[in-house]
């Protein structure tokens, strides 16, 4: 069992928060898959060790940010070989505390060394333009510095990934952080910071608090965090977008989604079924990404839901650290709560079961992989995110039907389209209200160097990873160059 603490990589060794020795309420991190299993032990940040880390943050900017970028960028990359280097073991940590299968877990570890790796490579391209001047000896330079101290606050269900993809750009383009991760996974934080530290990240750059909501809100508003970025809830992600408009402070978010995978007629029916499946179930369906609305061709729904229903039938579901295991346990008994109650809900209103009808009974926070056949869009399930491992089916009579009950969501973060026809998979680049969009492939899944964020309610500010992320953690200098007289 690991100790954790409130850890201030910050300023001189003596002002370091020891391991396990926070000044907050004391916290147990757990195992989903057999509760009483205690995985690491920590404590919470007080209201006083937030406000030294951002002191600590503010302090240790403008030597971070007159650091040439090659050597930031050699923090980065030591710190993915570490990262990859304990990929095993990590993974299984990872497994444990939150839940997602040991594969699952350690190819998300690997992707984290990868997207540091690619925010170091950041070093070697371009960071600024030259431009013309219409006056004679002059030219407009266009640079980019760090925005300053930036504020970051990462959810449960990619606890070293989605971090990653926050903390690359923020110290790649030479800003300093204060990161607040879900509490519910404290460990893999706490081995992602540690080896940003190990290899060589100066004191004062990096500041982790761990903390709930009350943390979150003093980062968000406090006149010493310069820029927020936010992964989460799209309830919290409005109100961190009011209180940071309130403040005049740039703000990032990417919220929640309610993704539908559209399957027309004239789809490879094996193929949608099992992508389906994959972007519904994987990661026991707790992704922002993840498919929950499914839209069917009625010459082909009894079919496609049928293949559906029979792989959700077939998945293992059970102890992650098994090599079996296909789908693991939701992340909290809370998580689970909500999930069978939006299914019970969904019943109730007229769905019909076509898998997972019964709940699984053992230990952990387990849900059946479950299929629903909606009885139409005007049921609650249309429009709530469960995120859990839950599809709704519903029928459309034509391809114009299923792309505008696709976009019947306040929510437009992914979306999948299957088909043969180019035509209409141009079609559906054109119409689909969504930041991502697979045409053959499962909803969920993203590359670090493209873009990734969603339209309407799922997300605000510029777009996350790839080189989209230099528009949120710099900002321009415009410099009117011209020869002395």
């Amino acid at each position: 069992m690991a100790q954790l603490g409130c850890v201030d990589h910050g300023r001189s060794e003596s002002h370091r928060w020891p391991l396990g020795r926070g000044e907050g309420e004391e916290f147990a991190d757990t195992n989903p898959a057999r509760p009483a299993e205690v995985v690491a032990r920590g404590r919470f940040a007080s209201a006083g060790e937030v406000e030294r880390a951002i002191g600590a943050a503010r302090e240790a900017a403008p030597g971070w940010a007159a650091t040439p970028h090659h050597a930031r960028a050699a923090v980065l990359t030591g710190a993915a070989d570490l990262v990859d280097a304990s990929a095993g073991e990590w993974g299984a940590e990872l497994a444990r505390e939150e839940g997602k299968t040991l594969a699952e877990a350690v190819a998300e570890v690997r992707g984290a060394a990868r997207i540091l790796r690619y925010y170091a490579s950041e070093a070697d391209r371009e960071s600024g333009e030259v431009f013309a001047s219409p006056r004679p000896g002059e030219n407009v330079l266009v640079v980019r510095k760090p925005i300053g101290v930036a504020g970051l606050i990462t959810p449960f269900n990619f606890p070293i990934a989605i971090p990653a993809w926050k903390l690359g750009p923020a110290l790649t383009y030479g800003n300093t952080v204060v990161w607040k991760p879900s509490s519910l996974v404290p460990l893999l934080a706490y081995r992602l910071a540690k080896a940003l530290v190990e290899a060589g990240l100066p004191d004062g750059v990096l500041n982790l608090v761990y903390g709930e909501a009350e943390a979150g809100s003093a980062i968000v508003g406090h006149p010493g965090v310069d820029a927020v970025s936010f992964t989460g809830s799209t309830d919290v992600g409005r109100a961190v977008i009011a209180r940071c408009g309130e403040l005049g402070k740039p703000v990032q978010t990417e919220m929640g989604g309610k993704n539908a995978s559209v399957v027309l007629a004239d789809a490879d029916l094996g193929h949608a079924a099992e992508q389906v499946c994959l972007g519904a179930f994987r990661s026991t369906g707790q992704k922002c990404t993840a498919t929950s609305r499914l839209i069917v061709a009625s010459q082909v729904a009894d079919e496609l839901l049928e293949r559906v229903a029979e792989r959700a039938a077939r998945l293992v579901v059970g102890d992650p650290l098994s090599p079996e295991v296909e789908m693991g346990p939701l992340v909290s008994s809370a998580a689970r709560e909500r999930v069978s109650a939006g299914v019970r809900l969904a019943v109730g209103e007229g769905a019909k079961p076509l898998a997972g009808a019964s709940p699984l009974e053992r230990e952990g926070w387990f849900v059946p992989p479950t299929v629903l056949d909606l009885p139409g869009t005007g049921v609650d399930f249309w429009r709530t995110e469960l995120f859990g491992p839950v599809v709704g089916a519903v029928r459309a009579s034509s391809t114009e039907e299923a792309f505008g009950l696709a976009n019947l969501s306040d929510h437009g973060l992914s979306a999948a389209v299957f088909t043969r026809d180019l035509g209409v998979a141009l079609s559906a680049v054109e119409r689909l209200e969504v930041g991502v969009l697979h045409v053959n492939s499962e909803s969920a899944g993203t590359f670090p160097y493209v873009p990734f964020g969603g339209a309407k309610q799922s997300g605000f500010g510029p777009k996350e990873q790839g080189r989209a992320a230099r528009e949120f953690y710099t900002r321009t200098v415009t410099v009117y160059l011209g020869a002395p007289a």
